[in-house]
């Protein structure tokens, strides 16, 4: 899912070529992002739009050649001056009397054509990564585009055109290699391929036959005719156009110049969070638009901002658990919560304060449920395809920060925080405490050698990351014990998770919303819900998203097997707010329910449970003793591997491969649980009170 859909899309037909616009916002001032490059189009500004256009109007286009635009045939097509007549077009179309303009690369070039020649139409210019003629391009790459190829290796000859026509998508790899070339970058890499294929190899020989245009120059005195203020960004390891391309701009412009230690061509997409923040503090200074302005509380009481994973309510319930007990160190401890729903809907019910920046937050509980197939769930894909969210995300919660004070960040999962605050430690602007209950991206050996690679990468990345900064983490609290930590090891050339994990956490033992110890005896419990009259309860219970539906389905279809040899068994199934009961046909013997709002206490009290492998229902059903089943997301790799280790050690639950489970091995794994029930080693039911008192230190 994107991040932010625009709300008006349309074209402009400027001699005889479409040009297709989006529209975003509604904010006073405007800012275009101008294509770059036709080797992609104007997503190449996704971690940027959403963000932005919640303060500005904004626009992007694709340009002639990519994208939803035209492709023309021609050469002539693609010359500087129509390029720069196309911004000047969009704009008049959409009634745009002036804008500030974005470029990248070859657009940075552009921006800064109509600043000069149109500077009744552009208010400021942020470039990066420019590309200008005014400093020559790599010896390398000059010469293989001459074809003077005799002193170069074979690599380099991949930047002559005929190579492009003899292998376009290896060529595409090679230059967005050099483009994304700073360390942990591959998905970036992986979008600007993909996008790049959407093109071809003529129509980008074309661009390049097309950049000398005698109608505009772009020059040394071009640079000297613009007027308005602008911001120059650049990479000192830039490995597509050479620094001093910027150094220069910023110079014959006046220019601010702000260099990237380590940055590549494409900062704006490998550094957004520092992008982001320069690009609207520069236009708050020229432009007199919004910024975040601090507004110190002076109150006595100590301010909690919380961040509770909406991946399911399974972090809300512990988390609220933790600020239960936190109120009890700290009676007027103010929490706000920086939530999505469905944790809103919670929070609202337990009477918790949402803070109202939350609504400008993108969900991220619809993202992962739009990533889900058949029981499948690749967590792992869903998160990285989850990038464009989470950079909205963090500068939402980087603006509460800016503007208000808090004592303390309580971030659970809360993965944007943790990343870009570790890219950028001097964004910190509050202590922070880090909850999670696994460590590690583990990959499904059939899969194959690629997501190895991935989630080696990533690991290394996290480790690089708290070893290199562990002032970012205040603290940091695995939510188990040492023995829950999976015996695995991070990847190849990393080290093993148990020798790791403890020299970098602590450990809260298991943090459980409500201890079932509290509810009662059983025995109250199942009058309380009906569940005395002799017969045996079994509560199905897929969570809060729609992938549970499949499951469902195959367990109804095991329901008269397991009633044929246990007639007085009773079937509760607990769709959840995204499932409707009228899509199944229930057979003799089910109820079906869309919403139970103590379902943990119903755990308790049943005979039998069926879940999926999500970490929270399986241990409140461990914790209570209760017999289940639990049948993980294939390719999920936290239920595979985390979960299924830490549950196999309490002794809990018998897993199940949803794959392999037909109707039959269901009914009849359902009888052996019935009949033997295993009893599970003992969840602690003071791990909120431990992490509270971690949190207490702080505050």
């Amino acid at each position: 899912m994107r991040a932010k859909l625009p709300h008006t899309e349309g074209t402009t037909n400027r001699d005889g070529v479409n040009l297709h616009y989006e529209i975003y916002g509604d904010g006073a001032e405007t800012i275009l992002f101008v294509p770059t490059w036709a080797l992609i189009h104007s997503r190449v500004w996704k971690a940027q739009v959403p963000y932005l256009s919640e303060r500005f109007r904004v626009i992007t286009f694709d340009p002639r050649g990519n994208g939803k635009s035209d492709r023309p045939d021609n050469p002539d097509a693609y010359t500087i001056d129509k390029i720069v007549a196309d911004v000047i077009a969009v704009m008049d179309e959409i009634g745009v009397e002036k804008a500030a303009l974005v470029g990248l690369s070859f657009s940075s070039a552009i921006a800064f054509a109509v600043a000069a020649y149109h500077p009744d139409r552009v208010s400021a210019v942020i470039s990066t990564g420019a590309w200008s003629p005014i400093v020559p391009p790599k010896k390398e790459r000059a010469d293989a585009y001459a074809n003077d190829l005799v002193d170069h290796p074979q690599l380099w000859q991949k930047y002559n055109p005929d190579y492009w026509r003899k292998d376009y998508p290896d060529f595409v790899r090679f230059f967005l290699d050099r483009v994304h070339n700073e360390p942990h970058s591959t998905k970036q890499h992986e979008d600007a391929v993909a996008w790049a294929l959407e093109g071809d190899a003529e129509m980008l020989i074309m661009t390049q036959e097309a950049r000398d245009t005698p109608e505009i120059a772009i020059d040394e005195d071009m640079y000297r005719k613009v007027q308005c203020p602008s911001l120059i960004c650049v990479g000192d390891n830039d490995d597509v156009t050479p620094p001093e391309t910027s150094f220069a701009i910023a110079e014959l412009t006046g220019g601010e110049l702000q260099v990237f230690e380590g940055g590549g061509h494409a900062i704006h997409a490998r550094f957004p969070a520092r992008f982001n923040t320069l690009m609207r503090d520069f236009l708050a200074r020229h432009l007199g638009t919004w910024k975040p302005e601090s507004r110190k509380v002076t109150s006595a009481p100590k301010r909690v901002l919380y961040l509770s994973s909406p991946i399911g309510l399974g972090h809300a319930r512990r988390d609220l658990a933790v600020t239960r007990e936190l109120r009890k160190l700290h009676p007027d401890l103010q929490v706000d919560w920086l939530a999505q729903d469905p944790v809103i809907r919670f929070l609202d019910a337990n009477t918790e304060r949402v803070h109202p920046a939350s609504k400008l937050l993108a969900n991220e509980s619809a993202h992962i449920e739009a990533e889900c197939g058949e029981h499948d769930l690749h967590a792992f894909q869903a998160i990285r395809n989850m990038d464009e969210i989470l950079i909205k995300n963090f500068m939402v919660f980087q603006e509460v920060l800016e503007e208000e004070s808090y004592d303390l960040v309580i971030a659970d999962e809360a993965w944007d925080v943790d990343h870009y605050w570790h890219e950028h430690p001097d964004l910190k602007k509050a202590p922070m405490a880090w909850f999670t209950d696994f460590v590690g991206w583990l990959p499904f050996a059939e899969n194959g050698p690629r997501e190895a690679l991935l989630t080696t990468d990533y690991n290394a990345e996290m480790i690089k990351h708290v070893e290199g900064h562990p002032d970012v983490r205040d603290r940091s609290i695995f939510v188990g014990t040492s023995d829950d930590i999976v015996n695995r090891d991070f990847g190849d050339g990393l080290p093993q998770m148990r020798d790791w994990i403890p020299k970098h956490f602590e450990f809260s033992d298991y943090i459980i919303g409500q201890h079932p110890s509290e509810f009662g005896s059983r025995d109250d419990l199942r009058v309380e819900f009906g569940y005395d009259d002799g017969r045996k309860t079994c509560i199905v219970a897929v969570g809060g998203s729609g992938v549970g539906a499949a499951l469902i389905q195959r367990i109804l279809k095991a329901v008269p097997l397991a009633r044929a040899r246990i007639p007085e068994l009773r079937i509760i199934v607990v769709a959840g707010p995204r499932l409707d009961p009228a899509m199944f046909d229930l057979p003799d013997g089910v109820e079906m329910r869309a919403f139970v709002p103590d379902l943990d206490r119903h755990l308790a009290a049943c005979d039998l449970a069926l879940v999926q492998g999500g970490l929270t229902t399986c241990m409140e059903l461990a914790a209570a003793g209760t017999p289940f089943l639990y049948f993980p997301l294939r390719n999920h790799f936290e239920q595979n591997f985390h979960v299924a280790s830490r549950l196999e050690r309490y002794n809990a639950g018998r897993k199940m491969i949803f794959a392999e489970s037909d109707p039959e091995r269901i009914a009849t794994a359902m009888l052996e649980e019935l009949g033997t029930p295993r009893i599970p080693n003992t969840v602690a039911a003071d791990g909120a009170s431990r992490a509270a008192a971690m949190l207490h230190e702080l505050l």
